[in-house]
């Protein structure tokens, strides 16, 4: 058997952090946004129960340290069985970029292979086993536009926002996530982005008031610390974009263009200033995930 999966990216139209918990994790509430732009996974079986993965990107492990390979384990000890498979990625998100890169090609690994052994685990019960490989995981099971709480784990599908033109930059430098969270001061925070306001102007198909509520608090550590990300940020909102934002915990940035040709510009200006050479015009994945 041979099986093809795209993979696709997330931003986050809005992120707020509610409370750091005891176990170290923190609580959040999030909207979560698929986009073109993905990876492409092939899966096909081995006659040995190994897995084997091959990659076109010279930075990413091919073992146990790829979540490919922990989405596997984590799938085959929930059901008891075991299958082999040759995984060849073929990459195009940008690494530790925020988009969720790493957890969606587990994701597809998860539905992949469980798809060609015969489906033992439902959708919903892959979501569930998904937490045990990262956060973001569940979510890119699911797909398509979703509310994000808890850790990430709970999920509730949202309709999908008006169709519209994303500017994507991803600047050459690499954000700790743990860096950005040791550093949130939560108790100093003056604000609190309105995700409830989000979830309404999604239900309403408002565009603009979407692009409104956009607001990232981890941005008050990641903009003092890399300032380029501020700089990206200001390129997108002078070239007519309704609201620019960094996804998770950066450093990736996108802008929200009603018109393609000024998403184009500004992603030129982007180049042209040497602030990222990971730019990418796209739009919102309305189809439900992978």
């Amino acid at each position: 058997m041979k099986l093809v999966k795209n993979a696709n990216a997330k931003i986050n139209l809005g992120l707020d952090v509610l409370r750091r918990r005891e176990d170290g994790y923190h609580d959040v509430k999030m909207i979560m946004q698929m986009v073109d732009l993905y990876d492409t996974l092939t899966f096909e079986n081995r006659k040995d129960e190994e897995i084997h993965i091959y990659t076109d990107h010279g930075k990413l492990p091919c073992d146990e340290h790829n979540l490919i390979y922990k989405a596997a384990m984590v799938l085959f000890a929930q059901t008891g069985k075991r299958i082999g498979a040759d995984i060849t990625l073929e990459k195009r998100i940008p690494i530790a970029a925020g988009m969720a890169g790493g957890s969606t090609d587990a994701a597809a690994t998860l539905l992949a292979l469980n798809e060609m052994m015969g489906q033992p685990l439902s959708k919903e019960k892959l979501q569930e086993i998904a937490v045990q490989v990262g956060a973001d995981v569940p979510y890119c099971v699911l797909g398509g536009t979703a509310l994000s709480e808890g850790i990430g784990e709970v999920l509730t599908a949202l309709p999908a926002p008006p169709e519209a033109h994303l500017l994507i930059a991803k600047p050459d430098i690499d954000v700790s996530t743990a860096f950005v969270y040791q550093n949130l001061r939560l108790d100093k925070l003056q604000k609190h982005p309105d995700i409830d306001g989000m979830v309404k102007a999604l239900q309403d198909g408002d565009l603009k008031g979407i692009a409104d509520r956009m607001e990232n608090v981890l941005e008050t550590v990641t903009v003092p610390a890399y300032p380029i990300i501020g700089e990206i940020k200001e390129i997108c909102r002078k070239e007519g974009a309704l609201n620019a934002l960094m996804s998770g915990s950066g450093p990736t940035v996108f802008g929200v263009y009603e018109d393609r040709e000024k998403a184009q510009k500004a992603a030129e200006k982007i180049k042209e200033k040497n602030l990222s050479q990971e730019v990418f015009v796209t739009g919102f994945q309305k189809t439900e995930g992978l």
